[in-house]
């Protein structure tokens, strides 16, 4: 469920506060110990909410870090669907659907 009041904690936010700071291990180190496709401006980058968990990201962190890959991709998504509802508030919405007495029209070709 997502928070009413506030945007929902970032992934990175995550990663850093209850993980790395707990592990005792800089961003450096842990790039480091990634290796691969890590960099250091990639993980300042999700640590600072530049950058998106991709499922790739969600893979590495969960492996790395005993988590499954859907705890991170389920961060990200709170956090895009947040931020897509609030620009969709200030756009005018598409009207519901209804049902109608009429002849539905069959779109299967």
């Amino acid at each position: 469920m997502l928070p009413k009041n506030r945007k929902p904690t970032p992934p990175g936010e995550i990663l850093l506060e209850e993980f790395l700071m707990p592990l005792d291990i800089s961003q450096v180190d842990f790039v480091e110990y990634l290796g691969g496709s890590w960099t250091q401006p990639k993980l300042s980058a999700i640590i600072n909410g530049k950058r998106a968990i991709t499922v790739s990201i969600a893979l590495d962190l969960s492996d790395t870090l005993g988590t499954s890959p859907e705890f991170w991709i389920n961060l990200q998504n709170n956090v895009n669907f947040w931020e897509v509802k609030r620009k969709r508030k200030k756009i005018k919405r598409i009207p519901k659907l209804r049902r109608s007495r009429k002849k539905i029209i069959n779109f299967n070709p």
